[in-house]
């Protein structure tokens, strides 16, 4: 049975699909098999794997709405172990059109629980806010992943972000953890970097990854080429620190 991660973060900006996107692929690398659930409208975690989104028949958006079974919408990537449900524009009307629906904040788990044997993590890329969609993310996961950028607005965010994790948790799913903090955009030379480094750690005692991602140049262009960062550029230092991200995640969950 396969584990259910979801990569959120209400704030923008942060690093959340390019994290969603190379943590799969990195754990896709050292054989594990990785499903990426790309639930943002923007679907930029779509096309950070290489799959055209004019080319979809179905996408996270029919899983949701339609009750299109989950099976139908995958797609296999051109990368080792790694299959994406894609996503299309048509998810940023889903909120509202899932206000009548009965059980709708459970539409995405109860897709995600015919396929979740078949993978040994599945990856949920949530849209930058916390509505109906994000909630579905949060019912379907097992734990969730949160970027943050070591910044002063940050913790601002962390409070919002923990405060719908526990209505959540409280309401709709009573399992869900946080599997861990990671520090994106880091520069260790910056005195606010370490400032911020400390706040979050006392915040979350024990869950801040050792894995920290800096700013670099290849990772930002590698989307463009629609590859994650170890297949863009294996030895830069995004690559490096997606990789050692995915082995500790690995790791705490052997």
């Amino acid at each position: 049975m396969g584990k259910t991660i979801a990569v959120t973060n209400q704030k923008g900006g942060v690093g959340k699909t390019t994290t969603a996107v190379n943590v799969s692929a990195g754990v896709g690398k050292l054989g594990k098999k990785s499903l990426l659930v790309d639930v943002d409208p923007q679907g930029n975690a779509t096309s950070g794997v290489g799959v055209d989104k004019r080319s979809i028949k179905y996408s996270s958006y029919n899983i949701i709405i339609d009750g299109v079974k989950a099976q139908e919408t995958i797609i296999h990537t051109a990368y080792d172990n790694l299959d994406v449900i894609p996503a299309s524009i048509e998810l940023a009307a889903a909120d509202m059109e899932l206000v009548d629906v009965e059980k709708r904040e459970s539409r995405l788990k109860n897709a995600l629980a015919l396929v979740k044997d078949q993978y040994d993590y599945i990856f949920i890329d949530c849209p930058p806010s916390l509505g109906l969609i994000t909630t579905n993310a949060l019912c379907a996961a097992d734990t969730i992943l949160v970027p943050i950028q070591p910044e002063y607005y940050a913790l601002e965010g962390l409070s919002q972000l923990m405060n719908s994790v526990r209505i959540v948790k409280r309401r709709f799913n009573s399992y869900l953890e946080i599997e861990g903090v990671l520090l994106t955009m880091y520069d260790g030379r910056l005195n606010l970097t370490q400032q911020v480094v400390q706040e979050v750690k006392k915040f979350f005692p024990h869950k801040v990854f050792s894995a920290v991602i800096p700013r670099g140049v290849r990772l930002s262009e590698a989307p463009s080429f629609g590859m994650p960062i170890m297949y863009f550029d294996k030895n830069c230092k995004g690559s490096t620190s997606y990789m050692e991200l995915a082995e500790e995640l690995i790791k705490n969950n052997q």
